[in-house]
């Protein structure tokens, strides 16, 4: 198996950066922003996301995470770290690494519809370009087309890191 770097360190900042800058621009009506973050690593990829537009903006950003079986996501609960109904008639932003299919992101907006939000969009860092759901990101570092056997491993820490790196394996 061969392993290609696609982004390191510091372009993963940098995207970061370029998603929270677009993100302010989208929502510059929003007086408060709530990111849900999918468990994994999305997590680290939300929490740093918030960090990003609470520092640069003027919008009171909370931080969340949703909790989903992601390969079968209809045999067991979906959880998140908030009320759900704090997100009644809110602005929405849910995070992930990397979008492959839409399935998780899919399972997420239903989830998260039933509280009865403003707007919902989304923000990845890799958008693989492999839909079997009608999903896309409204906010994204970096699309890439990959074949269905590539897969796509991301490592994130929690703030800025060395280590921090997106890998291609086929």
């Amino acid at each position: 198996m061969s392993s290609t770097r696609i982004l390191e360190s510091q372009q993963i900042e940098r995207k970061l950066q370029r998603i929270a800058r677009q993100v302010l621009e989208e929502f510059h009506h929003s007086t408060e922003l709530h990111l849900v973050s999918i468990a994994g690593n999305g997590e680290p990829m939300g929490g740093r996301l918030a960090a990003i537009v609470a520092e640069i903006g003027t919008c009171k950003v909370y931080a969340s995470t949703l909790k989903l079986n992601k390969s079968a996501p209809l045999d067991g609960p979906i959880t998140l770290s908030c009320d759900l109904a704090s997100l009644k008639d809110q602005d929405v932003l849910i995070v992930d690494d990397v979008l492959n299919s839409g399935k998780t992101l899919m399972y997420a907006v239903h989830h998260i519809l039933s509280s009865g939000p403003k707007r919902i969009s989304t923000a990845v860092l890799i958008d693989r370009i492999h839909r079997s759901f009608p999903v896309r990101a409204d906010f994204c570092g970096l699309s890439l087309s990959t074949n269905l056997k590539e897969h796509i491993e991301v490592q994130l820490a929690q703030n800025p890191s060395p280590t921090d790196e997106a890998v291609l394996h086929d």
